[in-house]
């Protein structure tokens, strides 16, 4: 007999002590984050009187795997639309309590007699909420459809890119362990230019790789293909220095930005499910019941610093943002906990071996500790609210109403230069992305591929190679560089800028000439790369001249393609509505689009029936159904199960109306044995009612609650009798009926 793998007994141990913990917390309304802990916590090594795992390196190995399915999950969610929408609040909130909470978490630890890099790690840690956790109590206390959850989403999203950036800091200080400024500052800028060079190649190529693989494109296939991106850019950000977790957010917030993206997470969420489920587990595994008995005040402690000061800060965050008081504290009260990030900034400082082992126990007993919290402290918000905001000084409240009141009001006159100034830097920074990775394309792969195939006899490089190198990387330069000289930069705005305010001319001088600068700068790097500087200074300027008089239409029609490319396939899954939501609109109105389940009470019934504008103040302005669009649905339109309503209206409105439509079921497998469609066989008699007539005149469905599928006559079977056949002395009658029926019941009707 073949020896079976120790991997095949540690997953039936994970799997079946996660199914029935979960199970347990399910019952008992609790996340089912916390069921993975405890069952990691019963086949850890730590608990005596279960079965252990035998192969630990095995299940780290799955447990990351967890991760990168999580973190991709998480990019499937993230919008880079949503987040320039939400970007002022939910960037304001975000850093605040980042800021806030790193300071307060280093100081507790502290406190505490901790090392330095272990309080840098709790407060990183302590900086990030837990979307799960938040989403889940939600759904659990029906709030989904409140409009202050528009705001906590709002935050989470900028968290979740933050939290992808301190993996980034926090791999970079391990390495080194030390704080280093200048190493830290160059790894931020290297992380910039990289996420900018994959958003922009992979929203180019991926959509329409995507695209021509449509027709060919199962659900499988689907699945393999996500798949394959998604590890392959895991493979890429590590290949380049970055974690794989990153990488694995990057991929599924360009797939995001397609058509599939629904598509891709309805069939990704099983196989993350499966291996978050080990990842968390992993995380229970650690937990040793000997460290939190030694660490019961820190572990109190800090949990008790969560709840409270991670409160207060994003309270306080959302407040600066511009929301009034009682928004604020709704929103702020669910920010209370840590969670699955938190975990993962432990494991990278374990992986790196910088931090105490112990620390880790103690976070996932704080998260314990804080997700019990949450729904109560999310619950106590609004009664907080109403018994703290009244004591305040008057002048304080006034000052918060009032401070709410201007940032709703609109912007300052000064938006106009703050816009251009924001639209050249943005500029400068995009494009000058995109050169610069095409100067290090050719720089490491074109230059010694040209040098190794024109070579002189000497074996020195050839002049020849040099040109030709220098040609092809400026023509891929080109439609870059125009666009680094004129886009964004309309005369009649620069017209009006400078005629509305005296000062623009400060704003737009800089701006100018630091396009020109960076153009100059690129064109005279590239010619350095293949042509010595001294030599090649006034062939710079020549072909700098050439190409941007003499060939700027052609350059100019080649940007184009590219960029109508690039938009179609960012604004593609946009473009999938029936119409675009205005600019004028976009503050009051969005297009969503929502599915009907088939537990909704508005499945089957007629537009006209439904009543959503009456009910809810939106507009259905499609429906699609099994691959067709129906635009504009007349009244008497049927809503059916799995229905896409295309939906325009209010965040607030539709939100209220997804509550409705989107309607989950409480169990998700229900037993109907005891309503069952069960066969009886009923034998034809010479004095019977049926003996003598045909179907059709014995009207044997409607007055017997029974469909005949079968008669027998001589042993000979009739399956699905003609509705002529005549019912005869002897004949066996097999029917089928929802109603128990017994023969000497069946002869009396």
């Amino acid at each position: 007999m073949q020896q079976l793998s120790p991997l095949f007994l540690d997953l039936a141990m994970i799997l079946i002590t996660a199914g029935v913990t979960t199970v347990v917390f399910k019952m008992l309304k609790q996340p089912l984050v916390l069921g993975y802990i405890v069952a990691g916590f019963f086949i850890g090594p730590y608990f005596p009187w279960f079965p252990v795992i035998t192969d630990e390196h095995d299940i780290h190995v799955w447990s990351d795997i967890g991760v990168v399915f999580l973190m991709f999950a998480v990019g499937l969610e993230f919008s880079l639309k949503k987040l320039k929408k939400v970007g002022r609040t939910g960037g304001i909130t975000a850093l605040t309590e980042l800021f806030l909470m790193f300071l307060i978490g280093f100081v507790v630890g502290r406190c505490l007699g901790w090392p330095s890099l272990d309080c840098v790690f709790l407060g990183c840690m302590l900086s990030i909420s837990s979307t799960a956790i938040i989403i889940k109590s939600f759904d659990d206390l029906k709030l989904k459809q409140q409009k202050f959850t528009s705001t906590v989403t709002a935050v989470l999203v900028v968290e979740d890119v933050i939290a992808v950036l301190l993996l980034v800091v926090l791999s970079t200080i391990s390495v080194s362990r030390q704080f280093d400024g200048l190493e830290l500052g160059l790894s931020l800028v290297k992380l910039a230019f990289f996420l900018i060079i994959w958003f922009l190649f992979g929203i180019f190529l991926i959509p329409t790789f995507l695209r021509w693989m449509r027709r060919f494109m199962t659900e499988e296939t689907l699945c393999i293909v996500a798949v394959g991106l998604c590890f392959a850019m895991v493979v890429f950000a590590s290949y380049v220095g970055f974690s794989t977790a990153l990488g694995a957010f990057v991929m599924g917030a360009i797939l995001a930005e397609t058509i599939e993206a629904d598509a891709i997470h309805r069939i990704i969420t099983p196989v993350k499910n499966l291996f978050s489920a080990v990842f968390f587990v992993s995380v229970g595994m650690m937990v040793d019941p000997m460290v939190l008995v030694q660490y019961f005040v820190p572990i109190i402690v800090i949990a008790a610093t969560v709840i409270v000061f991670k409160s207060a800060s994003a309270t306080f965050g959302i407040v600066l943002s511009g929301k009034p008081a009682r928004a604020a504290i709704r929103s702020g009260f669910c920010f209370c906990q840590i969670g699955e990030f938190s975990f993962i900034i432990a494991g990278l400082g374990l992986s790196y071996g910088v931090i105490n082992p112990d620390l880790y126990p103690i976070i996932v007993s704080v998260s314990i500790v804080t997700t019990f919290a949450t729904p109560y402290m999310i619950k106590g918000a609004v009664p907080f609210y109403e018994k703290a905001y009244p004591k305040l000084p008057y002048r304080l409240r006034q000052a918060i109403d009032e401070y709410a009141a201007r940032s709703a009001s609109g912007d300052s006159d000064e938006v106009s230069i703050r816009r251009f100034v924001g639209g050249q830097l943005k500029t400068v920074l995009l494009y000058g992305a995109i050169l610069t990775a095409l100067q290090l394309i050719s720089s490491l792969y074109l230059k010694p591929f040209l040098n190794a195939i024109f070579t002189l006899d000497d074996g020195s490089p050839s002049v020849w190679g040099n040109i030709i190198g220098l040609a092809i990387t400026i023509s891929a330069m080109a439609p870059f560089l125009w666009a680094m000289v004129f886009k964004n930069l309309h005369k009649d705005e620069v017209k009006h800028l400078l005629e509305e305010f005296d000062h623009s001319l400060a704003a737009l001088i800089p701006m100018i000439v630091l396009r020109y600068g960076v153009v100059l700068t690129f064109v005279g790097a590239v010619i350095a790369l293949y042509i010595h500087l001294a030599v090649g200074f006034a062939l710079m300027a020549t072909l700098f001249v050439v190409i941007l008089v003499v060939f700027s239409s052609r350059v100019r029609g080649f940007y184009k393609q590219i960029e109508n490319r690039f938009l179609s396939n960012f604004n593609q899954r946009q473009q999938q509505h029936s119409f675009k939501i205005p600019q004028a609109m976009a503050e009051n109105f969005v297009m969503e689009i929502v599915r009907v389940t088939p537990y909704s009470e508005y499945a089957g019934k007629r537009l006209m029936d439904c009543a959503f504008r009456q009910s809810f103040d939106v507009n259905i302005v499609a429906i699609e159904r099994a691959g067709r669009v129906i635009n504009l649905p007349g009244r008497d339109e049927l809503v059916m199960p799995t229905d896409k309503l295309t939906v325009i209206g209010s965040e607030e409105k539709i939100s209220k109306l997804r509550g409705a439509i989107e309607v989950e079921p409480d169990m998700l497998i229900h037993d109907h044995s005891d309503n069952e469609v069960n066969i009886y066989r009923y034998e034809v008699k010479a004095d019977g009612p049926l003996c003598g007539k045909d179907l059709i005149r014995s009207d044997f469905q409607r007055q017997h609650q029974g469909m005949i599928i079968a008669i027998e006559h001589d042993g000979q079977f009739t399956h699905n009798p003609p509705a002529q056949t005549v019912f005869r002395d002897g004949d066996v009658v097999w029917f089928v009926s929802p109603e128990e029926k017994t023969i000497d019941r069946f002869d009396e009707e």
